[in-house]
């Protein structure tokens, strides 16, 4: 397939997730910054576009498989990203939390950007488990309702939100928040390498964090580059 320089980032990683592996290994941000095009974002990283778009292109050709999340039912995408991701987000939390309050006794003294890497965690972890109930509680529901609407031919009552966009625009300012403080924590542990004096735990406990970071990305993705636009559109066929 051939990629074109003006197309959008987000839609692109919609279409084929393979493509998020490139934009990962530019540093270019999918999923929070997703509606922008490959020609603005290189722009702005100084990259080389014609390599960028042969990588891309080397990716969606490749053998390995892609699931195609942009052909669900909005109610079957809001159940995996419920089950999956916010599950993943409540398990690893309690998981890594412990590991950073320990590292942080043990090596912070000469490590002190743990203390601050701990504590940007930490906020992250409060403000997305209070993100996680909104959608949960309120958009979730809503999007379930639609899809219902749609398919017995029933009008579907006006929430109290007004319009779904309201709550969307909401979330996705949740979502540019967090990504920036991943950003912070990607730049304080310079790039979740791990020091020459570091123990096994210390380790373990940078690879959770990237590994909860690439959940995240992944997670951002699928609400802002897929499941809210839809959400939008349906809301509007409906009307």
């Amino acid at each position: 397939m051939k990629i074109q320089e003006n197309q959008n980032i987000g839609e692109l990683v919609a279409q084929d997730y393979r493509t998020a592996s490139v934009f990962k290994k530019y540093k270019i941000d999918f999923c929070c910054n997703g509606n922008r095009t490959v020609a603005d974002a290189c722009e702005k990283g100084k990259i080389d576009t014609s390599k960028i778009l042969s990588d891309l292109e080397g990716a969606m050709e490749s053998k390995v498989s892609s699931v195609d999340f942009k052909s669900w039912p909005l109610d079957l995408l809001a159940d995996y990203i419920e089950k999956k991701h916010h599950r993943y987000v409540e398990e690893k939390t309690l998981e890594i939390k412990p590991y950073l309050d320990k590292i942080c006794k043990v090596h912070g003294e000469h490590h002190p950007e743990l203390f601050k890497i701990n504590e940007e965690f930490l906020e992250g972890a409060g403000a997305l488990a209070a993100h996680m109930k909104k959608e949960e509680l309120i958009i979730f529901p809503f999007i379930r309702k639609m899809v219902t609407s749609k398919s017995s031919n029933q009008e579907i009552a006006k929430p109290g939100f007004g319009t779904v966009q309201n709550p969307i625009n909401m979330m996705m300012d949740d979502h540019e928040a967090e990504g920036e403080r991943f950003v912070r924590i990607a730049e304080l542990s310079n790039d979740y390498t791990p020091p020459e004096d570091a123990c096994n735990t210390y380790r373990v406990t940078l690879a959770l964090l990237k590994e909860f970071e690439d959940d995240l990305h992944m997670h951002i993705h699928l609400e802002n580059n897929i499941l809210f636009p839809k959400a939008i559109e349906m809301e509007k066929e409906l009307s």
